[in-house]
């Protein structure tokens, strides 16, 4: 069964920058898509950013120019390097596949707290 290990949350004040990773497990992790989301409190969880097989790239809105996803398929890994943060990003960050291949298992997430 997939496996998604998520790592690198924090506490950072606005303005700050933290790197997540994601490790993944249980799959042929190189041809799939794969997204990184959030869930707010008391809000529906949101993909933040995703990359292809061939590391293209696309951005939610609120993040474009701020946050970076790439990914590592040696290391079955995807990261989310997050610059100038804001209030607003604070959430629970998940890794996930994306689109139709997503996954129904999440992982335990990681929680980013931004908050002076």
């Amino acid at each position: 069964q997939v496996q998604f290990v998520e790592s690198g949350g924090g506490l950072v004040q606005p303005g700050g920058s933290l790197r997540l990773s994601c490790v993944v497990s249980g799959t042929i992790f190189g041809p799939y898509p794969m997204g990184w989301y959030r869930q707010a409190a008391g809000k529906q969880r949101e993909l933040v950013a995703s990359i292809t097989s061939g590391g293209n790239t696309k951005y939610a809105d609120s993040v474009k120019g701020r946050f970076t996803i790439s990914r590592d398929n040696a290391k079955n890994t995807v990261y989310l390097q997050m610059n100038t943060l804001k209030p607003e990003d604070t959430a629970v960050y998940y890794c996930n596949k994306d689109g139709v291949y997503r996954s129904s298992s999440w992982g335990q997430g990681t929680q980013v707290t931004v908050s002076s």
